[in-house]
C-alpha cells in the first residue's frame, strides 16, 4: 500500500486539467474548486453516475453541460452506483464493467482521478438478492471467504491503478445500536472478521490505493451512537492490524435521516471535534466522501434558502477541513437536478418544492453554497 506522502504526491499531482479556468458567466473567469483546493493540499471531486435504470437516455454523466462542469471543477470522480455489488455483480457468474468502464476513460482522458464507491456495502437491503440467498453450503465459512475474495480480486483486477482510493467497506455500524451489523457474511465469518478480511483482500489486491471505511455518522445530535460505534471500530483495526488508510465521512448534513438540524448552541461543534480529535489521533487520514446539504426544513424563498445551505455548508466545512489530514472532498451531486436527494418519496419537502442541496442550480449556475465552498478551500490551513 502506498504511504501517506506518496499518495498525497499522487493527489496533486494528477488531474491538471482541473486547473483550466471556468465560469458561469463567460466575463468572470474563476478558479474551480480543485484548482483552489490544490494550492492548499487538497483534492476535490463529484459522484458521477449514468442512471439508476443502467441504460442511457437520462443519463446525467452523459448530458454535455453537465459533464463539462464536471471536467471544470473536479479532480476526482467517484462512481455513484456503478461499482456497487448491485450494478457490477447482477449474479454469481456475472460482472458488468461498462458503464464505470466508460466513465472511468472519460475522467483518464480528462487527467481525473478515480475513487473506488464500495468493495462491500454492509447492510444487507443494499445487497444483491442473489447475495443475500445464496447457498453457503457445507463449509460456509469457507465458501463466505472464496466468495468474498472473489469480488475483490476480479473488481481489483479489472480496474487496475485507475482507482486510487477504494471505499473497502460502506456503513458497516447500526446507527440505532452503534454495534455491527449484520448480514449474510458476517453470519459465516464474524462482524469484524468480514470486515477485517475485506481491508486484507484489497491492500493485497489494489496495494498501491488507499484504503478507506466510510460511514454517515455526523455531527448532529441523533448520531452519538454511531458516532461511538465508528471510533469503538477504527481502534479495533488498530488493534488487529487491519490495513485502513483512512476514514471517509459522508457529510450528507442538513435535514438528515438519522440526526437532527444542530442547535444554535456550540454542542454539537464540541461533539464533532472530539471525533475528529479520536479518529485522527489513531493516525487516520480523512475525507469527506459525499458532501451535499439537505434542505428538505429550510425556508421555501429560494434566497434564504439557498444562504441557510451555504451558511452551513461553510460552518461544517471550516470546521472538518480544519482537521490538515482531511485531503479530499467530495459532492455527492455538483448540481441540484443530479443529486440523489430529488427522489420526492425520500423525504420530500412539505412544500413540494425542488430541493436546493448541491453547490450549482438545475441550469448549472454556481449558487451561494458554491462561494461558501471556495472560500472554507481557501480559508483551511495547508494540508499535511
Amino acid at each position: 500500500m502506498t504511504s501517506r506522502r506518496d499518495f498525497s504526491k499522487l493527489l496533486l499531482g494528477a488531474g491538471a486539467g482541473a486547473l483550466l479556468p471556468f465560469s458561469t458567466h463567460a466575463s468572470e473567469p474563476f478558479e474551480s474548486l480543485d484548482a483552489i483546493g490544490r494550492k492548499k493540499g487538497l483534492r476535490f471531486g463529484n459522484a458521477m453516475g449514468i442512471s439508476a435504470s443502467g441504460v442511457r437516455a437520462g443519463s446525467r454523466f452523459h448530458d454535455a453541460g453537465y459533464q463539462a462542469l464536471n471536467a471544470r471543477e473536479c479532480g476526482v470522480i467517484v462512481a455513484e452506483n456503478e461499482t456497487k455489488w448491485q450494478a457490477l455483480r447482477p449474479r454469481p457468474d456475472t460482472f458488468r464493467f461498462a458503464q464505470a468502464d466508460e466513465m472511468f476513460a472519460w475522467a483518464t482522458a480528462n487527467k481525473i482521478l478515480v475513487r473506488g464507491h464500495t468493495l462491500i456495502w454492509q447492510p444487507p437491503k443494499w445487497m444483491p438478492k442473489w447475495v443475500n440467498e445464496y447457498d453457503f453450503g457445507a463449509q460456509p465459512k469457507k465458501e463466505a471467504e472464496r466468495l468474498l475474495t472473489e469480488h475483490v480480486s476480479t473488481v481489483c483486477k479489472h480496474f487496475g491503478k485507475t482507482i486510487v482510493s477504494y471505499d473497502v467497506v460502506n456503513e458497516t455500524i447500526d446507527p440505532k445500536t452503534g454495534e455491527m451489523r449484520v448480514n449474510v457474511f458476517t453470519e459465516r465469518l464474524g462482524a469484524m472478521d468480514q470486515v477485517d478480511l475485506m481491508f486484507r483482500l484489497a491492500k493485497e489486491h489494489a496495494p498501491h490505493a488507499e484504503l478507506v471505511y466510510n460511514d454517515y455518522m455526523s455531527w448532529g445530535a441523533g448520531y452519538t451512537k454511531h458516532r461511538a460505534g465508528v471510533l469503538k471500530l477504527l481502534a479495533e483495526f488498530r488493534k488487529r492490524g487491519t490495513p485502513v488508510t483512512a476514514l471517509g465521512l459522508q457529510s450528507h448534513i442538513g435535514s438528515t435521516e438519522d440526526g437532527v438540524e444542530p442547535p444554535t448552541g456550540d454542542s454539537h461543534v464540541r461533539e464533532w471535534r472530539r471525533f475528529l480529535d479520536e479518529v485522527t489521533a489513531m493516525g487516520y487520514d480523512l475525507l469527506i466522501t459525499e458532501f451535499d446539504v439537505h434542505d428538505r426544513h429550510f425556508p421555501s424563498d429560494i434566497a434564504v434558502r439557498d444562504a441557510a445551505v451555504a451558511s452551513l455548508a461553510k460552518t461544517y466545512l471550516d470546521l472538518t477541513l480544519s482537521y490538515p489530514r482531511l485531503h479530499t472532498v467530495m459532492t455527492w451531486g455538483l448540481a441540484d437536478n443530479a443529486s440523489w436527494l430529488q427522489d420526492m418519496d425520500r423525504q420530500p419537502r412539505t412544500d413540494g418544492m425542488p430541493k436546493r442541496p448541491c453547490p450549482y442550480d438545475a441550469q448549472l449556475k454556481a449558487k451561494p453554497m458554491r462561494t461558501a465552498m471556495a472560500d472554507a478551500f481557501r480559508a483551511m490551513p495547508n494540508r499535511k
